[in-house]
């Protein structure tokens, strides 16, 4: 739980964030993604708040896909803060959002190599366990971001916001925006996917609220984070529903596959589109009308709070234990919650009158 305020997102990112976002994935577990099974994986020995910050570390960090642009501007705000902090980065990771035994053979190497903490973005919460406890008991410091495995086979996830948060807001801004009236879909990632399943299974909840009545979810259609696929599934979801009214993308290669569909059809307007995306990425589709309103965190911040979460570990700062406090940096002060989370902050919302503030 942080005490100050959120930032805006810098304008330096712009430069990373205008590629196509055609292969971009959102990803992205949060704190309630996760069942309690057993609490997160906290080293031996106590916590020492006052402990110096170690510099010279090196830190793995390992998303779901390299080359993926919103992992780069994730990672790129984790290689800022080590070098703020006197610290080394590195980033392995295989080129698949879905190559779950790529990401295991990568823990083995930085185990193999190693690094005194790793930062991964999990493509499954249980496929990684065996290779992260090794590395924790070769004393590697673990850190999950953007997408958890379970609690017990890493020291700390950093939550970018509240599974219940995005779950439910999502619907209500879909809701808003049809009017609470018809046939919605759910276009996420993969199947397997503990994030999106988790926000999904919100999304459900929500709509059990009796204001929701009018509302049908039809369909969850799944675009394995792979923008032709996306785009199918969309063009798929209009032809099998005639009548449908909404579309929530939980991920950001789902949100802007859809948008760029529905921008370029006869569903331009009719058809309303929402979820997690970036600001650059989706510019354009609010802007002509496509879209009016999406929400997401700032994945810069995502990594540097994973970053400076690494450093605090391997410093013997915090060991991952609930109520353990830290400074990271000008972000504010951190508490660590249940299992180990860390929680960012709140999703910011994006919609015509607010988008041009942002640049990520």
């Amino acid at each position: 739980m942080r005490k100050s305020p959120i930032r805006r997102a810098g304008a330096a990112l712009a430069a990373v964030t205008s590629l196509a976002l055609a292969a971009t994935a959102c990803g992205g577990t949060t704190k309630e993604d996760v069942k309690n099974e057993g609490g997160a994986a906290a080293s031996a020995g106590k916590a020492d708040p006052n402990a110096a910050t170690k510099k010279g570390l090196t830190v793995g960090f390992l998303p779901k896909q390299v080359n993926n642009p919103y992992f780069t501007v994730a990672d790129r705000g984790g290689e800022k803060a080590l070098k703020e902090l006197g610290s080394r980065y590195k980033e392995v990771g295989p080129s698949s959002a879905t190559d779950t035994s790529g990401q295991v053979s990568y823990v083995n190497t930085l185990t193999q190599q190693q690094v005194d903490a790793m930062a991964v973005s999990a493509q499954d919460p249980g496929a990684l366990c065996t290779a992260l406890k090794q590395a924790m008991r070769g004393g590697i410091k673990v850190v999950t971001y953007d997408s958890d495995t379970k609690p017990e086979c890493r020291n700390a996830f950093i939550s970018q916001a509240s599974a219940e948060d995005l779950g439910r807001t999502e619907v209500r801004l879909l809701a808003e925006q049809i009017d609470y009236r018809g046939e919605i879909a759910i276009l996420s990632a993969a199947q397997t996917a503990t994030n999106q399943n988790t926000w999904i299974e919100f999304m459900k909840k929500e709509l059990q609220d009796p204001k929701y009545k009018d509302i049908e979810l039809v369909k969850v259609a799944y675009g394995n984070d792979d923008a032709q696929q996306s785009f199918q599934q969309t063009q798929g979801l209009l032809q099998e529903y005639p009548r449908l009214k909404g579309i929530i993308s939980p991920t950001t290669v789902g949100i802007k596959a859809a948008a760029q569909y529905l921008s370029g059809s006869k569903y331009k307007g009719k058809v309303k589109l929402t979820g997690l995306g970036t600001p650059n990425d989706m510019r354009k589709y609010v802007k002509n009308g496509t879209v009016e309103a999406f929400e997401l965190w700032d994945p810069a911040k995502l990594g540097e709070l994973a970053a400076r979460t690494a450093v605090a570990l391997a410093s013997g700062q915090i060991t991952g234990k609930e109520g353990e406090t830290f400074t990271a940096g000008a972000m504010g002060e951190y508490t660590i919650g249940a299992d180990g989370v860390i929680a960012l902050g709140k999703p910011t919302v994006f919609d015509a009158g607010n988008i041009d503030e942002f640049d990520f």
